[in-house]
């Protein structure tokens, strides 16, 4: 039994690892953007999304509190029109869970039907089970995934956080 036990998650982090997803689809719209901050590329993400008019709003959450709003519209690259009327910084979160609770705030107070999660390729299933566990009943997900090089330790911690958090949710049972 522990062997097949061992074998099954061997080949689990196998899939895992080889199938992390990649970027949404070109073209595809959703009623906002979510950047989950932590990694590079996924705020000139975000913003590229917000620019195409692939997005209406954006969420940056898990922004760090020293950070200042001119410092992260720099680091976005938007006009400050854009930024003043279309993006929303999240201060609260500083872990996937309290960014899914931000996101599902978000999404309810701003009325979205479809949001778009941008993160890293080896965060994204994780991210997208969190969020999805506290999203309003239809909303849909788009995971946009922001290709990334981590050392498979990296990739062996997140499937073990992915595998956790799955059976939480999995306890926790519907909301």
């Amino acid at each position: 039994m522990l062997g097949l036990a061992l074998l099954a998650l061997a080949l689990g982090f196998g899939l895992y690892a080889g199938l992390r997803p990649g970027p949404a689809p070109y073209g595809v719209a959703t009623d906002g953007v979510v950047v989950l901050t932590g990694g590079p590329g996924r705020l000139a993400r975000g913003a590229e999304v917000l620019q195409a008019g692939l997005a209406q709003r954006l969420l940056v959450s898990g922004v760090n509190p020293s950070v200042r709003p001119g410092e992260l519209r720099a680091a976005l690259g938007l006009p400050p029109e854009v930024f003043a009327r279309r993006v929303d910084i999240g201060f609260a979160a500083d872990s996937t869970r309290t960014n899914a609770a931000e996101v599902a705030a978000w999404v309810s107070q701003h009325r979205l039907r479809s949001v778009r999660i941008v993160t890293s390729d080896y965060h994204a299933w994780r991210a997208r089970a969190e969020i999805a566990a506290r999203l309003p009943e239809g909303v849909g997900i788009v995971v946009d995934a922001v290709p990334s090089r981590v050392p498979w330790r990296q990739l062996a911690r997140e499937y073990s956080k992915l595998l956790a958090a799955q059976v939480r949710l999995w306890l926790q049972g519907p909301s």
